[in-house]
């Protein structure tokens, strides 16, 4: 993610940017990173959409403590609605996930992987269907600066078959079995309104969409050096070709 938070306020028509730390640029951004994330509450009986960041991997109010999050980056939105983790939040507590791409990495012969650059082919920005949580540190005193977490977890959903008569949507299935699943921007607001509380119902609808939404990426191999979290630069957009 290189666009600022400003670019990123503006580009999903968030009011405010509810931090006080600066957001930099990344092109490796792995799990339990900080991750930008627009959501909408309800302040003084208003709708409000603004801009936050963080943790990606979502941590239930329950929670004893963070680790949960290792283990919660992404959430099955075949499941979501009947596990603990995440049923809570997908009923008032969904977001978006702005994303320019993501990496996924093909399996070759042996211990051979190559990564791959999956984004859309306009160049637009991705809007990942996601879900968050505060948590509050039962380890922190009372009104400690760090005393909560915000924590956000990226819905996925099965891939296309791998024989798809959809060019792109045949590759995808055979990069990897799921996707992030995307937001459609006529399925945003409604996706973002915490008032409406089926989120059951609004996942089936978006999950309906998401191949729609897929058959408009495009697949670039990517540099190997991706896999290091250390190796952080437009390099590792490399271009080069088609998946197969």
């Amino acid at each position: 993610m290189a666009q600022s938070a400003e670019d990123l306020a503006a580009e999903f028509e968030a009011d405010h940017f509810a931090e006080d730390r600066p957001f930099p640029p990344s092109w490796n951004i792995p799990p339990t990173s900080d991750v930008p994330i627009v959501l909408e509450r309800l302040v003084d009986g208003e709708l409000r959409r603004r801009l936050h960041i963080a943790h990606w991997g979502l941590v239930p109010r329950w929670a004893k403590d963070e680790s949960v999050g290792v283990r919660s980056f992404n959430a099955r939105s075949e499941t979501a609605a009947e596990k603990p983790t995440f049923r809570s939040a997908l009923k008032a507590r969904r977001c978006a996930v702005p994303a320019e791409g993501y990496f996924e990495w093909l399996k070759g012969t042996g211990a051979a992987k190559q990564p791959f650059y999956v984004h859309p082919a306009d160049g637009s920005l991705l809007a990942f269907a996601g879900l968050y949580e505060w948590w509050r540190d039962p380890g922190k005193e009372e009104g400690a600066p760090d005393a909560w977490l915000l924590s956000t977890s990226i819905l996925t959903m099965a891939a296309p078959a791998p024989d798809h008569e959809v060019p792109v949507l045949a590759e995808l299935g055979r990069l990897h079995d799921r996707l992030p699943l995307a937001l459609g921007r006529d399925s945003l607001a409604e996706w973002l309104n915490p008032s409406e509380h089926d989120g059951a119902g609004l996942l089936e609808a978006v999950r309906a969409g998401g191949h729609e939404q897929a058959s408009h990426w495009v697949l670039d191999r990517a540099d190997p050096a991706v896999g290091n979290v250390r190796n952080n630069s437009p390099a590792l957009l490399r271009e080069s070709g088609s998946l197969f």
